[in-house]
């Protein structure tokens, strides 16, 4: 990626941050979030950037980010599970509403889009992975009447310390040897590090012909062995209380990461050695 005029949506979160790192140096970028805030420390950090602050479910401020753009990288959205089960109307504002003003804007210059999708989408159970399952349609549907434009989907499974991660939660728990609350022990979930995530979006970009998924080889890891490894990393050998409550409304026992795939407790698991150097 050299010369071009980026737009990231959501670029001020976890892993547009680090793609703006990436692609800083050889292109004009254009950063659109909800969060004034954070748009401002980034631009800090990188002053060439511009930064639009705004809700990608308006229309208005998706026409006036997309002026001028010729690639898309579309990484907003509502990613928590269990906040979208209870307001169901902002998961479907961000991810599906503000995925159909992108691709209205793609109709108009614009010559790659690409998005991020979830493993949720391939195993739905719940508003999140409904809503991601309903953008990689829509892409799907663009791709038909927009030759002019290459439409491209992504789609993974969790990002260490991702924004929403429990993982961030368990780390101060544990640090503070406060209690931790883990849903089900058994039950086992993709994890990658946020340099193979934005890795992945290059390779998407370099090899994937269309708007199908384009997914990685993931390994996966029983959520039970993920705690044992950040006690073990931060617990500085103190007792730790855990409370198990079971699978929340929405969440699956084991994901996939496309729809006839293996299942997460079917792939290569991480040893516990290997999880602590990730973690």
């Amino acid at each position: 990626m050299h010369d071009k005029k980026i737009l990231i949506t959501g670029g001020s979160g976890f892993l547009g941050a680090n793609l703006v790192d990436r692609l800083y140096s050889y292109n004009t970028i254009r950063v659109v979030a909800r969060n004034e805030g954070k748009l401002i420390q980034l631009q800090e950090k990188y002053p060439k950037i511009e930064i639009y602050p705004g809700d990608i479910s308006d229309a208005f401020v998706c026409r006036q980010a997309c002026k001028n753009i010729d690639t898309v990288f579309h990484l907003a959205g509502f990613k928590h599970v269990g906040l979208a089960e209870k307001f169901v109307k902002e998961n479907v504002s961000t991810n599906v509403i503000g995925s159909i003003n992108i691709l209205n804007e793609s109709l108009n210059n614009i010559k790659t889009v690409i998005a991020t999708s979830t493993d949720k989408a391939a195993n739905v159970s719940g508003t999140y992975g409904a809503s991601k399952l309903l953008m990689e349609r829509l892409f799907k549907q663009y791709e038909t009447i927009n030759p002019n434009c290459e439409y491209k989907i992504v789609r993974y499974g969790n990002v260490l310390y991702s924004t929403g991660s429990v993982l961030c939660k368990w780390r101060e728990n544990i640090i503070a040897g406060k209690p931790i609350v883990i849903t089900d022990r058994a039950a086992t979930r993709f994890f990658w590090t946020v340099d193979q995530a934005v890795d992945l979006i290059f390779s998407c970009l370099a090899h994937s012909k269309d708007a199908s998924p384009y997914c990685p080889t993931m390994k996966s890891i029983e959520m039970g062995a993920l705690l044992e490894a950040m006690i073990i990393k931060y617990g500085n050998n103190q007792t730790i209380s855990v409370k198990e409550i079971g699978l929340q409304h929405g969440e699956n026992k084991h994901e996939r990461i496309l729809e006839n795939g293996p299942f997460s407790n079917e792939t290569e698991q991480f040893t516990i050695e290997e999880i602590i150097e990730l973690i």
